[in-house]
């Protein structure tokens, strides 16, 4: 007894037939996803899940957008900086007969096309903020 059945094959559909389901971003959203991922605490997985996009694409989006490329005014732009060590001594300064704290003298010199900006000795790190953004505009 023959068990064996003969089974028709019919040809596949061609390649170029078959529609792409490739996703296609537009660079808005692309920057609105990396965006999302910029959040403190925020998974670089879980928004590329939300979204249906693998996390390295992500992450390759994050490089393109910390370079500027993504389009955008309100990108961030890196710039420059140096550190020169000044030959000042650091001096102690005595707040109780008891106990001293050191005090140290620094300066921050900032050079940029149109403005120079020094602070010297301690710097609010908000304030420094708001003038940067001010001169960057």
């Amino acid at each position: 007894m023959d068990t064996s059945q003969a089974i028709a094959v019919a040809p596949k559909e061609t390649e170029t037939a078959v529609s792409s389901k490739r996703q296609r971003w537009s660079i808005a959203e692309k920057r609105r996803i990396v965006e999302e991922t910029l959040v403190r605490g925020v998974s670089v997985a879980r928004v590329a899940r939300a979204h249906g996009v693998n996390a390295n694409q992500v992450f390759y989006w994050r490089k393109l957008y910390q370079a500027g490329r993504l389009g955008g005014s309100s990108t961030a732009q890196l710039l420059p900086v140096g550190v020169r060590r000044e030959a000042s001594p650091t001096t102690l300064t005595l707040t109780e007969p008891r106990s001293s704290v050191p005090s140290f003298s620094s300066t921050i010199h900032i050079e940029l096309r149109h403005a120079q900006v020094r602070v010297e000795g301690s710097a609010d790190p908000s304030l420094l903020r708001v003038l940067l953004e001010c001169l960057g505009r």
